[in-house]
């Protein structure tokens, strides 16, 4: 795979360093956490206050926005007044968009520049315009101009530079003939990359950031293949931009961010929250750690011997073809339908409780569409069927059988009609007759056989496999194989698809999310949290997935809630409002945390519709080009109102914009009236 080493297992793809003040980014250096204050920059005093909080809880990089040559201007005291109070070995950042000129104040003041190739010397006023390869050729000149002095000025001075390619703030030139894709944004990137080099600088740190994962990771894959292809070897800092706030945030942030950290990619990253910037350096911590240790015990390249070919194009998304799997009225999988949602029951003992937890109205419309039991004993199946017989509303049914339980202790059991079973079982290379036998059964019953079978004993069972057909079969994983033929869940279940695909298997992908699955298992929220957002978040933007657990989750309740974020986060299966929203800034117009959480009151109950919530132009329009509706800062104390990438309402008191927007909801006829709460 020309864009890292291997899918399967973690080698940390190689880079120079790259100096931001005393701490080096890339090369042997560990992953480096970022963040950003969102105080008005020239308020010097609350600006160090913020930078002192950020580095006080392990931020090792601060970025301040520089709107103007006037803010940039007070980088000088806020360099000052930070160092003073014992943090001069934390370099500043200074955030340019539009003026070159502020650019070139601030880089006399701080230790990096970041220039967003969408804004700087460009513009984006989604015009249409045909560029010839002549007029093209003239604004790459004139680019060349604007940013040149910049490059030379932070050669001289020993400053760092990071092109920050944002998916929302392509310039109209690079959209016109790219078009809003991953490879208009690297090429927005190349073309400032190679202005750099022509200077015979290379403190280049790259990033390609957007709101939607997906978008995010085949950016960066592709940026990364294209300067494969060129020697390039420049760090990255990896960040999903407008996350979120709350636990959306977190797990949109570990899907994009994660995935790539998995594959080797990333040298210091951002987690983007809607929130006080302190509460981002925790899940970035958090992040960068679970990826080092991976690193630490990582294989080296001529390890990896003669690696499978991945299929998957990594740089365009395309779901897995499956066959379609009957799981009761209304519960199908299949290439045309989401995927489905398995719940665990603690034990046997558990099961009706469970039920019934899972049949509460808050849940109506994130319904578990499966209940996965243990089985241990006979004993536990007779507790199962009595369980059943007391005329629970059932999901489909999981058994999770023990080595021990046979065929035989089926027998003297009978299960009701209306429940559709799913016998999950183990098996082994040299399990040929146990895994016919299971099928057989299965078929004959009316249930589906969902196969563990470590991907490599997967050659062993080929024949048998291919022999038996896909027809009520899927497959899974509950741990990472003990052969050590990969480093992560993610790699082994890659590694599955990939010898399905080479039998000619359609059959379905079950992902399981179980302490055993996890790359580090920590015993609090947001540990398993971020664990299930990298390995099923992962899967499910390369397409693979047709069901799904979190079963680190001990209350079925929250399992199932927790297992919809992370399908919504990846764009897989949508149950609720989409909210973008960016972090606060000092170009930030309005209080974004309490606004976002009072609109999120307002209409967070409507099911597929997208809203965008952005304090200010810079990215707005273009990141919320796909939103049904956008609420963006024009002014201060003032909103505009968008439809699409349309502004249609201007300048609105902010005390009026909330009803406004919800009057727009309903004239474009996506309004529903919220039921009461239960």
């Amino acid at each position: 795979m020309s864009y890292c080493a291997s899918r399967f297992q973690t080698l940390r793809r190689i880079t120079h360093e790259v100096k931001v003040g005393t701490i080096g980014v890339g090369g042997s250096n560990p992953i480096r956490i970022q963040s950003m204050t969102t105080s008005d920059t020239e308020d010097v005093a609350a600006t160090v206050q913020q930078s002192i909080a950020l580095a006080e809880v392990g931020c090792e990089i601060v970025r301040v926005t520089a709107p103007n040559v006037q803010a940039a201007k007070c980088l000088a005291a806020i360099r000052r007044d930070f160092s003073a109070a014992g943090f001069a070995h934390i370099p500043l950042v200074a955030d340019i968009h539009f003026l070159p000129s502020a650019a070139m104040e601030a880089v006399e003041h701080v230790e990096k520049i970041r220039v967003n190739p969408g804004n700087y010397a460009d513009k984006k006023k989604f015009a249409v315009r045909e560029y010839s390869n002549s007029d093209y050729d003239q604004e790459l000149q004139r680019i060349y101009e604007t940013f040149t002095p910049l490059v030379k000025r932070c050669k001289e001075l020993g400053r760092s530079i990071r092109v920050g390619t944002n998916h929302g703030s392509l310039s109209d030139r690079i959209m016109n003939r790219y078009g809003d894709t991953p490879l208009g944004m690297v090429e927005s990137a190349l073309e400032f990359l190679r202005i750099a080099e022509a200077n015979s600088f290379n403190q280049i740190i790259l990033s390609m950031k957007a709101s939607n994962p997906k978008v995010m990771i085949e950016a960066y894959r592709l940026l990364v293949e294209r300067m494969n292809k060129e020697n390039m070897l420049y760090p990255l800092h990896l960040g999903v931009t407008e996350a979120g706030d709350g636990e959306d945030g977190r797990i949109k942030s570990a899907i994009g961010i994660g995935s790539l950290l998995l594959d080797g990619l990333g040298d210091t990253i951002r987690v983007s929250l809607t929130e006080d910037s302190v509460y981002e350096i925790p899940v970035a911590r958090a992040l960068a750690d679970k990826a080092m240790s991976l690193w630490k015990s990582q294989i080296s390249k001529s390890q990896i011997a003669n690696p499978r070919p991945d299929p998957i194009d990594p740089y365009h998304f395309s779901r897995r073809k499956t066959a379609a799997l009957d799981l009761g009225p209304a519960c199908k999988t299949g290439p045309e339908q989401p995927p489905r949602v398995i719940v665990r029951a603690a034990s046997a003992a558990e099961l009706s409780r469970t039920i019934e937890q899972l049949a509460t109205p808050n849940l109506k419309d994130i319904p578990a569409e499966g209940v996965l039991v243990p089985v241990t004993s006979p004993a536990d199946l007779s507790t199962v069927t009595t369980a059943l017989s007391a005329g629970l509303p059932t999901p489909f049914l999981v058994l999770d059988l023990a080595s021990s339980i046979t065929v035989a202790d089926f027998a003297s059991f009978t299960f009701p009609s209306s429940t559709r079973l799913v016998l999950l079982r183990s098996f082994g290379s040299a399990d040929d007759e146990a895994l016919r036998t299971w099928l057989e059964f299965a078929r004959k019953s009316g249930a589906s056989l969902a196969c563990e079978i470590a991907p490599n004993d997967f050659p062993a069972l080929a024949e048998t496999l291919r022999s038996l057909g896909d027809a009520n079969l899927l497959f899974t994983l509950s741990s990472l194989p003990a052969d050590g033929s990969t480093r992560h869940a993610v790699g082994a279940y890659r590694q599955i698809a990939e010898q399905l695909r080479t039998l000619g298997s359609r059959a379905p992908l079950w992902i399981r999310n179980t302490s055993a699955t996890a790359i580090q298992h920590g015993p609090d929220f947001l540990s398993r949290l971020l664990e299930a957002s990298i390995l099923t978040g992962s899967l499910l933007c390369d397409g693979l997935g047709d069901l799904i657990s979190i079963e680190t989750e001990p209350e079925p309740i929250r399992s199932t809630k927790l297992a919809y974020n992370v399908l919504q986060g990846a764009g897989a299966r949508i149950s609720k409002t989409e909210f973008v929203a960016c972090p606060s800034c000092g170009r930030t117009l309005f209080d974004l945390q309490t606004t976002t959480q009072r609109i999120r009151e307002k209409t967070g109950h409507l099911k597929g519709v997208k809203l965008a919530i952005m304090g200010c132009i810079v990215n707005g329009p273009g990141e919320m080009a796909d939103a049904d509706f956008g609420y963006v800062g024009g002014a201060p104390g003032k909103i505009n109102l968008y439809v699409g990438k349309s502004c249609v309402q201007y300048n609105l008191p902010q005390a009026e914009a909330d009803d406004r927007l919800i009057a727009l909801i309903k004239q474009h006829g996506k309004w529903v009236d919220p039921q009461p709460a239960s």
